[in-house]
């Protein structure tokens, strides 16, 4: 199969294999790059991925510890790695780029350290400009399925949402839309996920549905006060991006939500534990203080992550956002 025709995938974790397995029963070459030599091990000879075992890996999958290999073997990549991480993977994988390459993350947070979209962590370490991001409501259990799942691919280039659309897209199990609003996707796309740990805790502090609708609607409307701020559109985070990536996640199967859930409940500290949701409240909060743009709901979940406000204050906090209407 040509390279041109090939899919690159950094990173064997769920949403990273989900993405392959899905692929690859449409018939798609994959080629999945992880730094883990028993990860790929266990891919190449048992055709499954410990980190989401129930997703299939036909043989149109193979895995590869050599990002050398990726690079010559793939023309556009898959960036699904945590954001924990993307800066020293982007410069890793720079070593073997070149200006023909098309990559796109699907990494629903902002960059440490400076609270920066992924994609400019990205431009810093990669030597193409023809850079996008996916996100929506996909969850890797869904996609390993086979469920119906959609989700946007934003890029100020044309030719990175058009291979995008080419490539990735394999209905029913995944359908792809397109949007120019690069700034706007990947901010809905961070908020959202800040926004279900928010979620989760509402649900373990039984704040009922009635909050629970308002903190969806004033939880958009914040972000998209953010996203304005930022250069991004207003209509972005009523899309699939923000509301619905944040109506799918907000359930059991999300890891934001089950924190949201665990901290409620007493399980786990709020400053211990940190999912790409806590990340992103904590950085968006930070990014709208640094904006100047008011956003409540936030900066009272970033506040109960931060251990700056006891959990008996978090119904306080998330409550009184959610009762005022700005």
């Amino acid at each position: 199969m040509k390279r041109a025709d090939t899919v690159g995938i950094v990173g064997a974790g769920a949403f990273g294999t989900a993405l392959g397995s899905v692929l690859a029963r449409a018939g798609r070459r994959v080629v999945l790059w992880s730094r883990d030599a028993g990860v790929v091990d266990s891919i190449q000879t048992q055709r499954r991925c410990p980190r989401l075992p129930e997703a299939p890996l036909p043989e149109p999958l193979e895995a590869t510890t050599d990002p050398r290999k990726l690079a010559n073997e793939a023309r556009f990549l898959v960036m699904a790695v945590s954001s924990a991480d993307v800066r020293d993977r982007a410069r890793e994988l720079g070593a073997y780029l070149d200006g023909s390459h098309i990559v796109v993350h699907a990494i629903g947070a902002l960059a440490a350290p400076n609270n920066v979209r992924v994609s400019e962590v990205m431009a810093e370490g990669l030597p193409t400009l023809k850079i996008g991001v996916l996100a929506g409501p996909a969850l890797p259990h869904d996609l390993a399925a086979g469920e119906y799942s959609s989700v946007v691919v934003a890029s100020t280039f044309d030719e990175v949402c058009a291979e995008a659309r080419r490539l990735l897209n394999a209905p029913p199990a995944l359908r792809l839309y397109s949007s120019h609003d690069l700034a706007g996707v990947e901010l809905a796309s961070a908020l959202s996920t800040a926004y279900t740990v928010a979620l989760g805790l509402c649900d373990g502090l039984n704040m009922g549905p009635g909050p629970r609708a308002v903190l969806i609607t004033r939880a958009v409307a914040e972000a998209s006060r953010l996203g304005t701020a930022a250069g991004a559109e207003a209509r972005t985070f009523a899309g699939l991006a923000g509301l619905g990536n944040l109506l799918v996640r907000a359930t059991d199967r999300s890891p934001d939500y089950q924190l949201g859930r665990r901290i409620a409940d007493g399980v786990v500290s709020a400053d211990g534990e940190r999912t790409e949701g806590a990340r992103a409240a904590l950085a968006g909060a930070a990014l709208a203080k640094q904006l100047r743009v008011r956003m409540p709901v936030l900066t009272g979940v970033a506040a109960v992550l931060a251990g700056k406000a006891e959990l008996r204050e978090a119904a306080h906090l998330i409550g009184d956002s959610v009762a005022v209407e700005e």
